[in-house]
């Protein structure tokens, strides 16, 4: 048979393809069970073994590297004692590969290679992992013996990390550019390519494909078993060989012996879901050219499915071309409970992103049901009228000074109702015809209304609600009607002197109000939008926002993300706030200045209120209360007197930070023996940051910026080595090496 140019060429980029992958098959991944000090040696090295002769050892590492730049890391050889060795000189380093001469100073034997080393720089619970530039120590008259096209005299026969936590094998071990090469030829004319993956094996890497998916090859099908009641996560890597828009995947039922699971059971987490209101979540995803996007997805199995085989389909869709896979699940006839949660290494509780529960608004103590009657929506101690536009027209209190006790004397807030200013450009105030107050929520926990006012030229339409506790959102849609231009928007709280006598926020740290107060918008420098002025058992909380709000990050970390000024309340830096006493009131004014509007433009003055105080004083439970703030034995806790243990992280039944649900049986346990003791338990768990070692990690940092912060990266070593770019480095145990992605 006479064969052509192409198709020879396509027999020996395949015959190469599938050298490569024999000849690298070879290579061991262990685990170093933390016999080396990686603070400075680094968390990687090549276990080589020298078999040959003379004071020239020659090895070439097959490393297959996810960072970028080896060639600026420094490379540490030691003998199998330990011992450092100068003379080194290395050649070709690169992500696939690199050369590396050394002294074979102990003879025939084991040699280690450590080509990540770093040394952990800033404060303990702050490190910044800096990897070591390369060195030159090598005497000359050594290196002058060596000949660089001489065959390797070593053979590597272990790639080791630190520990098995710190492991690239498999997920992190890179194809090299001829396999990836090879792949593509194989599969020309797609415009991606789908490569199923299972729980186990979380996908990592971003612009790189792992080697375990070259010995895979691209596969149609995937097939997993499932007990009975468990939540099945698997994944589907998206390899972009074109920009992508719009990626979703679609289900159809998995058909078994005598039933199925419903496709409605069936979701891409990346793309569907449930938010944390109970409202649809959809999600739009794009794939750069050249880039992995891991779609997670999960099948509800049914605890009443029968045992046996399900068969369905996967179709991932992209810009009007799609790609079938397969589905095979056998479900055993072992049933689990609550979704296999208890099984978290299975990705089970991914099923939470989609929860619903605690979605319902439902009062609970101190608090009461809201009520309504009239204009007026009554709440614990607090009294909430509205005026016919729907803004607050009085705000009332009912706690004592002392705040133990309601009475039934109100303590005004307002000294006139809550309103905006419209001036125009002669510098008259816009006149108003309101549609009145229409209720469309009144439930014992959320309390809603709206209203539209129209004038001339412009349109405000006022969606407000008011919880429980307290608080009051408002969203204030300005729609212009007509080209219109005003001197200010104003919006005006005039408060009762004895409602405001003290501030905090905006600047101020807290006591007396100050005379006067003039504050500007700073958002580059400033997390600050609101305060709170008011008395001991009457006062308001406030803050400014538009449509375009993002909760900005706290503490050192604001400025890697600050608040976003808003459009209407900042106007370019024309906009603040002014708090002028007169004889009756105390006037909050936020103004926004001169601005002009087209027709049809929509601007949104969004705000929120919290009415305090929340609740009385409960005396008896403070003096009652003592809390003890250490993980210890309950008996020794019982013996100081304290009635409530705060556990706090980095310790046995709550190992790592704001993850409190990982040693949930040792939790329990010690819980049930406080209980026992007369002892209560808290659990230390807040939404600030999430431990690397959460085996979630990659399935969420899949979800973009939706969980996790963006960021510059650096920190522990870990993060840099595993996760890679884009996250904030928070806060690090040194104990337990624990650290943590900023949410």
């Amino acid at each position: 048979m006479k064969l052509n140019k192409q198709t020879l060429n396509q027999i020996l980029i395949m015959s190469f393809f599938i050298f490569s992958i024999s000849l690298t098959a070879q290579i061991k991944y262990s685990d170093g069970n933390d016999s080396w000090n990686p603070n400075q040696l680094g968390n990687h090295r090549a276990v080589i073994a020298f078999s040959g002769t003379g004071n020239v050892a020659k090895t070439t590492i097959e490393w297959r590297r996810r960072d970028q730049n080896p060639e600026l890391k420094k490379i540490i050889v030691q003998d199998a004692s330990g011992k450092d060795i100068q003379n080194i000189k290395t050649e070709n380093i690169n992500r696939e590969n690199g050369t590396i001469f050394f002294e074979p100073i102990s003879g025939k034997g084991t040699y280690y290679v450590y080509y990540m080393p770093y040394v952990d720089e800033g404060t303990a619970n702050y490190p910044k992992g800096i990897y070591q530039k390369p060195e030159d120590k090598a005497n000359t008259e050594w290196v002058s013996k060596i000949k660089t096209n001489t065959k390797d005299n070593c053979s590597v026969t272990e790639i080791q990390s630190v520990n098995a936590f710190n492991s690239f094998y498999p997920m992190e071990v890179i194809a090299t550019a001829s396999e990836t090469s090879a792949l593509l030829a194989k599969n020309s004319g797609n415009s991606f390519l789908v490569f199923p993956e299972d729980k186990e094996h979380s996908i990592k890497l971003k612009s790189d494909l792992p080697q375990r998916w070259i010995q895979k090859g691209v596969q149609n099908s995937f097939s997993d078993t499932a007990m009975k009641g468990e939540y099945l996560a698997f994944q589907l890597g998206v390899y972009a060989l074109e920009d992508l828009k719009n990626v979703k995947v679609t289900f159809t039922n998995l058909v078994g012996p005598t039933g199925s699971i419903d496709a409605k059971d069936i979701n891409c987490i990346n793309t569907d879901g449930t938010r944390y209101d109970g409202s649809p979540f959809t999600n739009t995803v794009s794939v750069s050219k050249g880039k992995i996007q891991a779609m997670w997805c999960g099948i509800d199995v049914p605890q009443t499915a029968t045992a046996g085989t399900y068969k369905g389909k996967a179709t991932v869709t992209a810009d009007g071309k799609s790609k079938e896979i397969e589905l095979q699940i056998t479900v055993s006839n072992e049933v689990t409970k609550n979704g296999g949660i208890d099984s978290p290494e299975k990705m089970t509780r991914l099923k939470w992103l989609n929860s619903t529960l605690a979605q319902e608004n439902t009062v609970i103590a101190p608090y009461t049901p809201l009520a309504v009657n009239n204009s007026e929506i009554s709440l614990l101690g607090r009294k909430l009228t509205l005026a016919p536009n729907g803004f607050p027209a009085q705000i009332q209190t009912y706690f004592t000074p002392e705040m133990t006790s309601v009475t039934t004397k109100a303590n005004d807030i307002l000294s006139s109702p809550i309103d905006f200013h419209f001036v125009d450009a002669s510098g008259k105030e816009v006149q108003w015809k309101n549609s009145g107050v229409k209720f469309t929520k009144k439930e014992a926990g959320t309390v809603s209304w709206e209203n539209t006012s129209t004038s001339k030229s412009v349109q405000m339409d006022v969606n407000a609600s008011v919880e429980f506790d307290g608080f009051v959102h408002y969203t204030v849609k300005v729609t212009a009607l007509e080209d219109v231009s005003f001197n200010d928007i104003n919006f005006q709280m005039s408060m009762r002197p004895n409602s405001a006598k003290y501030m905090m926020g905006l600047g101020q740290k807290g006591g007396d109000r100050p005379a006067t107060f003039d504050w500007k918008w700073d958002v580059a420098h400033k997390n600050q939008d609101g305060a709170w002025i008011g008395a001991v058992n009457s006062g308001l909380q406030f803050s400014l926002r538009d449509e375009k709000y993002s909760s900005p990050l706290n503490t050192n970390f604001y400025l890697q993300k600050p608040l976003l000024s808003p459009t209407s309340w900042g106007n370019e830096n024309k906009g603040g706030i002014t708090i002028t006493p007169n004889q009756k009131s105390v006037v909050v004014n936020a103004y926004s200045g001169a601005r002009t509007m087209k027709k049809g433009d929509v601007l949104y003055y969004n705000f929120n209120l919290l009415i305090t105080p929340f609740h009385t004083i409960n005396t008896d439970f403070q003096w009652d209360t003592k809390f003890y703030h250490k993980y210890s034995p309950i008996d020794s806790i019982a013996k100081t007197g304290a009635t409530v243990i705060n556990i706090h992280h980095a310790n046995a039944i709550n190992p790592y930070i704001n993850y409190p649900f990982i040693e949930f049986k040792k939790m329990k346990s010690y819980i049930d023996e406080a209980h026992q003791k007369g002892l209560k338990v808290k659990i230390y768990n807040t939404v600030r940051e999430v431990s690397n070692k959460a085996y979630e990690t990659f399935a969420l940092r899949s979800l973009g910026h939706e969980i996790y912060s963006p960021g510059k990266g650096g920190g522990f070593s870990w993060l840099q080595e595993h996760v890679g770019d884009d996250y904030i480095a928070t806060w690090f145990v040194p104990e337990i090496k624990d650290a943590c992605n900023r949410k």
